[in-house]
Order: structure tokens, then sequence, then C-alpha cells
């Protein structure tokens, strides 16, 4: 079973009164440890991704491999974020109190059996956790995350281990024994004082402050900066006569088009005299775009329809934003508390979304990316020269000049 060798003094049976034998530490408990350890370094590699996944432009993971085996979908889904942090930095404090609780069970000699059942019982919290996120993962997120399919496999083992050291022990009934593990652990006010109280306290302040970097927002200062149509009846906004030009062709479904979206208005108002960012619709909606084959993005035509309305009353970049905002929320818009959010009359979009020139105005962005061989969002145009996904630093370079 991995427990190495037991003290042969070590009862199988025993109840919670009958004296046990002091205990040796062998392979069971570094077994333990390296497991524990193992969980912690798999969390905080994945809040470490998730951080990038969220403010690197040029970040992908190594197991974003397809739709379906994709960490960076994960890490970009709402669900990745559990009550201001993200899920991630839970298991690093889930393992961390772990590891406190095994640490503390080295000088517990005979009652050290009482902590396992302690630990027993937060392996089977973990697992069922873990549990819980397979299955948002297969009904809400569809696509999985390697490292997070590990950390499910290394709950499930923690839990079989601690269950089989507990059995060994002898600790008796669970509840009678997690109740001597409780009273043992809070015993000694040393490690209250110099373990409890400071986790406590690091829970606290991550709480408190732990930057919500995953609710991109474009800056306060975008409304001052000039914008426009073009000729072509594109939005635009930045310099009027740049010395770079950012053509983009994004989805208001699409995480990394909203991404870019919101680094590229940071840019302009960084360099308000030199980059012009226009603004064109290709979304990857089977209803309205024939590249894409199968039912995706679903409903994303429909909200590039009011994007374009929202620019024929001189409100595109309110409801731009406004709309990349909610999808990211909830995954479903309420199309007339939007339109109220942004200052149109909620009782005019539905004709508003059918006039024939919002139409046109859709059906000409997405020829256009048809024309370019756009296969997927975003895409953009520098200058003229297309980039798919993302845009090479070296196009930027003009801009720091």
């Amino acid at each position: 079973m991995g427990l190495g060798v037991i003290h042969d003094s070590i009862p199988m049976k025993s109840d919670l009164g009958r004296k046990a034998q002091p205990l040796p530490y062998p392979v069971y408990w570094y077994t333990t440890l390296g497991l524990v350890l193992l969980a912690m370094a798999g969390s905080i590699y994945l809040a470490v991704a998730h951080y990038r996944v969220h403010t690197d432009i040029g970040y992908q993971s190594f197991c974003a491999i397809s739709k379906a085996i994709n960490c960076d979908s994960v890490s970009q889904s709402a669900y990745a974020v559990l009550a201001g942090l993200p899920v991630s930095v839970w298991g690093a404090f889930g393992y961390a109190w772990f590891l406190l609780v095994l640490l503390r069970s080295i000088k517990l000699g005979d009652d050290t059996r009482y902590v396992w059942s302690f630990l027993f019982i937060l392996s089977i919290l973990y697992s069922l956790f873990s549990i819980f996120l397979a299955l948002v993962s297969t009904y809400y997120i569809r696509s999985f995350c390697i490292m997070c399919i590990v950390t499910y496999g290394i709950n499930l083992w923690l839990l079989f281990h601690t269950w089989i050291v507990r059995k060994r022990f002898g600790a008796g009934p669970l509840t009678a024994s997690f109740r001597q593990g409780v009273k043992h652990l809070l015993g000694d006010r040393r490690w209250t004082w110099g373990a409890m109280l400071p986790f406590a306290a690091a829970l606290g302040l991550m709480l408190a402050f732990y930057p919500p970097y995953w609710k991109m927002q474009p800056s306060h200062h975008s409304a001052e900066i000039p914008s426009g149509t073009n000729e072509d009846g594109d939005p635009w906004m930045g310099a009027a006569h740049p010395v770079l030009e950012i053509i983009e062709f994004a989805d208001y479904q699409c995480f990394q088009c909203r991404k870019m979206h919101f680094y590229l208005r940071q840019l302009v108002v960084r360099h308000p005299g030199k980059i012009r960012l226009i603004h064109r619709h290709y979304p990857m909606d089977d209803k309205v775009n024939p590249v894409v084959q199968e039912p995706f993005h679903v409903g994303s035509g429909a909200l590039a329809m009011l994007a374009i309305h929202a620019g024929l009353k001189g409100k595109f970049w309110e409801m731009n934003d406004a709309l990349y905002e909610l999808s990211a929320e909830s995954g479903s818009i309420d199309v007339a508390a939007v339109a109220s959010r942004v200052g149109l009359n909620a009782s005019e979009i539905g004709t508003g979304i059918r006039n024939p020139h919002v139409l046109a105005k859709l059906r000409k962005d997405i020829q256009a990316g048809l024309q370019l061989g756009i296969a997927g969002t975003p895409a953009y145009l520098v200058n003229g020269a297309l980039s798919l996904g993302t845009i090479p630093p070296d196009s930027l370079k003009v801009v720091f000049e």
C-alpha cells in the first residue's frame, strides 16, 4: 500500500480509550508529505497560469492542446474564480493547511492517530470539491485542464492514503476520533498562535487585497480619446493621423478578443497621437459566418448587430465595452438592460438590429475577414499586415520610439 514498515506494536483496531504505542514516522508519513507538496506546487502553477492568461497577451499554457483539453479555456472561465480568489489560490491555501496539520502530528506521539482522522476528513472534502470541479468542466466549461486533472488524482490518492493510515492506527469511530484530533490540534497554544493565526491572517489579507485582474476594464481615460467612424462605417478611436493603424476583427464571446482589445485600448490611451484602433466584427457564429461549420459562439452574431446598431446611434464604444463585460460575467446578456445601460431606447432594439444597414455592415465585415483568410478570432491588420491571435511585439516598436 505504499505505507512502508509500521511498528509491530501498532494495533490493528482499538477504541478511543485504548493506549497506543509510540509511533514511528516511516514511508507513509513522507508519502503524504510528498503528495501534499506536489499538489501545492500544481496549485501554485495554476495560479500563475491564471494570472498570465488574463494579463499576458502572448501567453499560452503547455496544455492548450484542443478545444476539449485546454487549460487556458478553464482559466478564462468565470468558474475559475470563487469568492474573490482564483480557485487555484484556494487550492494552495487548502494544501498549506493540510501541510500544517501534518507537520503538527510529529509532536503528538500516541495521539497522532487522531490527527489522521482529521486529515482523512480534509481529504474527503478535497475529493468532493474535485468531483464538483470536474462536473463543472464537463457540463459548463466543456473543456478540461490537464494540471487540474492531476490535482484531482492527487486528492483521491490522499483520500485513500489517509484512510489506510487511519485504519492501521486503529483510531476508532471517525466522528469521535475527529473530535479528538481537533482537541489535540487546538490544545497547543504555541501551534495555535504560531501556525493557525498567521494562516488565517494570510487568507484574510488575500481576500481583502487580491487584485481582480480578471475583471478587464477599459481605461477611464478612454472617453477623452478622439473617436469616430471612417468612410467604410468602421468605428475608430485614437490618432487622426496615426503612425500605427490596427484593425481588429473580433467576436464578443471570444476571451482572447476581449483581453487583446482592452490591452490595445490601454496603448491608445498612453499614445493617443500615434495609434488608431479600428473595430470590425467577425462573430464566430455559424448562423452568420460561413467559415464556422458547427454551433460555436452561438448568439455572437446578434451581439455584433447590437453593437452596430449602437454605433449608428453614436454609442458604439459604450456598447462594445458593455458587451465584453457582460458576456464575460454571465455568458448571457439581457438586451433591454444593456441598452438602457449605454443610453439607448430599449424598445427600439428589436427593430434596430433588423435594420438593413446593420445586417449589411455585418456582412461586409465578415466578407472582408473571409477575403483575408481569417478562420478564427482575434485577427489584426497592423499597418496592412495580418496577424492571428495576437500582435507581434516588433509591430508595436514604432509606438515606443
